[in-house]
């Protein structure tokens, strides 16, 4: 026990200090009363306005769709691999998806890039198909494993008897599902997507490949967009003194603030079902 409470004692006290050190080192930024511009401004620096708004809307767009996207399919998979049909090809489809999660991330940039911007470009004609909905598409494929995983896995702990009581009395499979297995496995399907969508908001790759990287206020999903890991990842060769640099602390503790803020809004809607 002692050991296990040490572990998760670590494991905190690191979480705690990441965000100690975006906020020590956010410090000058926040001294200088920039905040608000920062946060508030379109980004231009050779004009010295370093506003990172159009990065966390870019970042909300891509990450929100790519999760409309995924959850249909990551649900229906799931209710195939756990209950619809659990012997051969659900365990087969089981084992494609654990192969899916080995896949390095760039990897599918590079699949999105030789094959899904041109589909873009060509469906739609409308820019260079490197927009939001591409990078989207991308990310749902990315974090669907994840989702399926926890799906799976919280299926499994819906107990026996209560499918049983359902087959029993002629239910369908999808009286089973809607009636049964999600209002019992629910906790997990939430802990699953604020996990994918966790992910889908911390990936670089993806987004820095696919989005186009524009720094202007997407209005479109055909538009080109830039995210909040893709402009740290732009902008961490800047200055160490500029303010450029410091802006990039900001985005990390936007970012870490959004996924906590999931995290904990998941374990709220938990500690209240069980009470």
């Amino acid at each position: 026990m002692v050991v296990f409470s040490g572990a998760a004692l670590l494991c905190a006290l690191a979480t705690l200090s990441v965000l100690g050190f975006m906020i020590w080192l956010s410090l000058p930024v926040l001294k200088s009363g920039m905040l608000w511009q920062i946060l508030t401004d379109p980004w231009s620096p050779d004009q010295g306005r370093f506003g990172i708004a159009a990065m966390v809307v870019g970042t909300l767009y891509i990450a929100g769709l790519s999760l409309v996207i995924s959850f249909p399919v990551s649900l229906g998979c799931s209710f195939f691999i756990q209950v619809s049909s659990p012997g051969l090809w659900g365990r087969l489809l089981k084992k494609l998806v654990q192969l899916m999660t080995a896949i390095p991330t760039v990897i599918y940039g590079f699949v999105g890039i030789f094959l899904l911007v041109p589909k873009v470009r060509d469906i739609f004609s409308y820019g260079s198909g490197m927009a939001i909905v591409t990078a989207a598409i991308m990310l749902a494929m990315l974090i669907a494993p994840t989702m399926i995983l926890f799906f799976t896995q919280s299926y499994a702990r819906v107990p026996r008897a209560y499918t049983d009581a359902v087959d029993a009395l002629g239910g369908t499979a999808s009286q089973r599902l809607f009636y049964v297995i999600l209002p019992q496995a629910w906790p997990g399907i939430l802990t699953g997507v604020v996990l994918a969508f966790g992910r889908a908001m911390g990936d670089t790759l993806i987004a820095l490949m696919l989005s186009g990287n524009s720094v202007m206020m997407p209005s479109s999903l055909l538009d080109s967009a830039r995210t909040l890991t893709a402009h740290i990842a732009m902008i961490i060769a800047a200055d160490f003194d500029s303010v450029e640099f410091k802006t990039i602390f900001i985005c990390g503790g936007i970012l870490y603030l959004m996924t906590g803020l999931g995290v904990f809004a998941a374990r709220l809607s938990q500690q209240r079902d069980r009470s």
